[in-house]
Formats: structure tokens, sequence, C-alpha cells
């Protein structure tokens, strides 16, 4: 599970080789993403400057603690509250910047396609699919904000748990949500794509966790952006051809590896006895 782990984060790292071989490639897919992150920096920093004003808002209780417990308190409250809303500010982020970047992001993920070989001949996915994945997206991501403020508001250990929580299930979410371009490029069915996911379970949650730390670093989600674009793309190409002798069957043909439902391993019944005349 480790190495699966690991094997996940290089994929990442996979996708900034982009950068040398499509550099101009990879520089249009900045652009939407600054302009995504100059959106939610317009909400979440005047979110961060008034957290102490926050903090006391949400713990009426603790007015008349004595110090060091009220501020204590009133810290961890406000560190849960910033962990849920980076939680949510990240699903927003990579929502927001894959639909106003699809065209550019199209290019990436179908130029990758062609360096692997085998490049489908469909797109990834229309404007408005692509619109509709970002809808369902930030509900995701709200519901994952959700969870971890309620985590976190855990005595003892929601301060740390809650953080955590939300670094692994956003990881998830993105992880899933962009390797969806390539799978939809393949007309995959859910039953296909959850066939695939529950066999690299370990390879996609590092990717996803990787993307989501980067996300956090200043100024990493503008940089990572491209390259996860990138990075999901391959992921989604090696979880097809390490399926493929398992839950899964791909078959190399001109529009790419197919995905064929899985073949029961159960044996037939046996035939009935039959029964000789008395």
């Amino acid at each position: 599970m480790i190495r699966e782990f690991a094997t996940g984060i290089r994929t990442l790292l996979r996708g900034f080789g982009l950068w040398r071989t499509r550099p101009g490639l990879m520089v249009l897919g900045l652009i939407p993403a600054v302009i995504a992150l100059l959106v939610l920096a317009a909400a979440v920093v005047p979110l961060v400057i008034g957290m102490p004003s926050v903090s006391a808002w949400l713990t009426p209780f603790a007015e008349g603690w004595i110090e060091p417990w009220k501020g204590l308190l009133r810290a961890a409250v406000g560190f849960v509250v910033v962990a849920a809303a980076l939680a949510l500010a990240s699903v927003v982020f990579s929502a927001l910047t894959l639909t106003i970047g699809d065209p550019f992001y199209q290019r990436i993920w179908h130029a990758v396609e062609v360096d692997l070989g085998h490049a489908p001949p469909a797109d990834g996915g229309s404007f408005w699919t692509t619109l509709g994945e970002g809808l369902r997206l930030v509900l995701l991501g709200i519901l994952i904000a959700i969870l971890v403020l309620l985590i976190g508001l855990v005595p003892a250990v929601g301060g740390f748990l809650g953080p955590i929580a939300g670094v692994v299930l956003t990881g998830r979410l993105l992880a899933r949500e962009l390797t969806g371009r390539a799978f939809d490029a393949r007309d995959l069915s859910p039953a296909d794509r959850a066939a695939l996911f529950s066999g690299s379970r370990a390879r996609v949650l590092g990717f996803g966790v990787a993307t989501q730390l980067c996300f956090l670093i200043p100024g990493g989600a503008v940089a990572i952006m491209p390259a996860a674009v990138a990075g999901s793309t391959m992921l989604a190409r090696d979880m097809l051809a390490r399926t493929a002798s398992t839950t899964v069957t791909a078959r190399p043909t001109d529009s790419g590896p197919q995905v064929s439902p899985p073949v029961s391993a159960t044996p037939p019944p046996p035939p009935p006895a039959s029964h000789q005349a008395s």
C-alpha cells in the first residue's frame, strides 16, 4: 500500500515533465489558475484576517473563562474553521479553474494522450459537462468542509484529526475529478470507473493527497494545476493498464484502451446427475 501511495505521488511529479516537452502549453494552463486564485483570495483572506472575531462568535460560552483557556479554545476553533475553509477553497479552486480553463486543459490532456499513444478520438467532454462536474465538485466540497468542521470540534483530538481528514478527503475527491476527462473520452460507465478506482485506491490517494498539499502552499495551486491535469491523465492510463488482468480488460485499439465488464470467476454449476431406470 505504501509503495502504491508513493507511486501516486511520483505520477504527479511525472506531470511536471510536460514543462520540458510542451512549455508553451503549460504556460497557458497557468492563466485560468491565476484568475481562480484571485477570486478565491478575495473570499479567504478576509476570513483569515477576521478569524479572532469568528472564533469569538462561535464560542460565546467561553466569554467568562480565564486565560489561557479561553485563548487556547478560540485559537483551536479558529484553526479548525480555517482548515475547513481551505478544504472547501481547494475544491472550489479546482472546479473554477477547470471550468474557466477548459480549452487549455483540454489541449494539455490531449497532448499527454498523444505522447502515451492510442489517444481516444473523442474529446474529454464539452464545456457544459465540465460545468456540471464543477458544480457537483463544489457540492461535495461543501459536505467535506462540514465534516472537517465537525471532526475538528471533537475535544482533544479534533484539532489534529480535522486537518488530516480535510487533506485526505479533498485529495481523494480531486484525484477522481481530475481523471474524469480521460474516462469521459472513453465513455466509461460508472461501474467501469468504480472498478478502476477500487483497483488503485492507494495510488489514487497518493496522487490526490500530494496535489492537495501542493494547493496549500502559497502560490502552489497556480503552479501545480497544469501538472496535475497532465499527471491525472497519466494516472488514468496507469489505472487502465494495471487493472487489465483483474477487474477490467483494457483492449488497445485505435481509440485507446477500452474497458469491458468484469468477468465472473464463479464456475458454472455442475449438470444434474442422470437417474438410471430401475
